[in-house]
């Protein structure tokens, strides 16, 4: 697949953080540009949201292509020919498989839920925070009725 070595390869995984991601400080910066206030990787919610908007219900979630499987029918057969495969298929199914569950416990508690892609935030930041200011929109008028 690539040329890393091993245990280079090793080095890059353990290096990969799980908060503060520069895709999470760049939506968090648009967002707090534009007046919006948040948490970050609220505890107190399923799945911990990388950023909650508690005076809208909103919770965030920014997702690395990568480990939540994004186009899995084309990722699940590169990573079959891949070293590893079995733990990378397992590890990624489970990902997916959580990402369902956070989503529906949160649905449940009457959150709304966002997931972006990495690459949509790095891309194109503004549509995304659109996205934000169009659920909250939503959330208000059903308020309203």
């Amino acid at each position: 697949m690539d040329d890393l070595t091993k245990d280079q390869r090793r080095k890059n995984m353990q290096h990969i953080r799980s908060n503060d991601t520069s895709i999470e400080v760049k939506l968090r910066k648009a967002l707090w540009h534009k007046g919006y206030r948040y948490r970050k990787n609220d505890s107190r919610l399923p799945g911990k949201p990388d950023i909650v908007l508690t005076k809208y219900k909103i919770a965030i979630f920014c997702d690395g292509e990568f480990f939540h499987g994004k186009d899995w029918e084309i990722l699940k057969p590169r990573l079959e020919k891949s070293d590893n495969s079995q733990y990378w298929i397992s590890k990624i199914s489970r990902n997916r498989e959580r990402d369902e569950d956070v989503n529906k416990q949160l649905l449940f508690q009457g959150w709304t839920v966002i997931r972006f892609w990495g690459k949509e935030i790095q891309n194109n930041t503004d549509q995304c925070v659109k996205v934000v200011e169009e659920a909250i929109f939503d959330n208000f008028m059903a308020e309203q009725e």
